[in-house]
């Protein structure tokens, strides 16, 4: 059994760049790019996952011109990755979901092999985590690592104003889903092929899963395990990296 992880970093992160001007016309970094610490975020996710020795291949849906400047840099400043594990780089999507089906339809892997699916700006994941997900992936087809809900989680209905408060939703059946989200590669491929025939589009790789029927289990997160998505974010990440 071999472990193929999937990176889908095709994003512009419109919530982390600052507002554009006239004075300042230039692009801004997509934040897959953007550094934590001195070192752009992709590279933190990268190395956690190069350090884990099931993991053989690891796979990223760039957006097309940023493939070669990345492959460039990985090639000059990050060979130790490259001399670790197979990084291949292929264009990603319009969407998240099309980005991964580019990856899966570019690897090739036999029906137990294991896909981890993993969001660029997750930097923060623990080699334990990824090693649970890709246990209970094997064992159940299809798994994520979660987090349980400690806040009170309220059903609204959005109005002009604001929301008004529909119902309360009991804590225990709620799970605040993380990546690493890992799948039998029969599973995860057939899920998309069917999704894609069906116009079906998930929220993450785990609900076209539970879209095709095919039950999901969960491993313990981390509350360290963030989503880098705003600026607050980042002061966040770098608090926990300091420590």
């Amino acid at each position: 059994m071999k472990v193929v992880v999937i990176i889908p970093a095709a994003g512009l992160g419109t919530r982390m760049a600052p507002v554009s001007s006239a004075k300042d016309p230039k692009p801004h970094l997509s934040k897959q790019f953007t550094e934590l610490a001195g070192t752009p975020i992709l590279i933190h996710t990268l190395r956690k996952f190069a350090a884990v020795e099931q993991v053989r291949e690891i796979w990223i849906a760039l957006r097309e011109n940023e493939i070669e400047g990345f492959r460039e840099r990985l090639q000059r400043e990050h060979q130790d990755l490259r001399e670790k594990k197979r990084i291949e780089l292929v264009v990603g999507g319009e969407h998240r979901q099309e980005s991964v089906a580019h990856a899966l339809n570019a690897i090739s892997a036999e029906p137990d092999d294991i896909v981890l699916v993993h969001d660029a700006v997750r930097p923060l994941v623990t080699a334990e985590i990824i090693h649970d997900v890709i246990e209970a992936a094997a064992k159940y087809g299809a798994a994520i690592a979660g987090l349980p809900a400690v806040d009170t989680v309220k059903q609204v209905e959005r109005t002009a104003e604001g929301a008004i408060i529909k119902a309360t939703i009991p804590r225990a059946s709620i799970v605040l889903a993380q990546t690493p989200q890992g799948f039998r590669y029969d599973v995860i491929k057939t899920a998309f092929d069917q999704a894609s025939s069906e116009g079906f589009v998930g929220t993450d790789e785990a609900s076209i899963a539970e879209h095709c029927g095919h039950e999901v289990a969960v491993v313990m997160g981390s509350p360290r395990n963030i989503k880098i998505t705003t600026p607050a974010d980042m002061e966040l990440a770098e608090f926990y990296l300091k420590r």
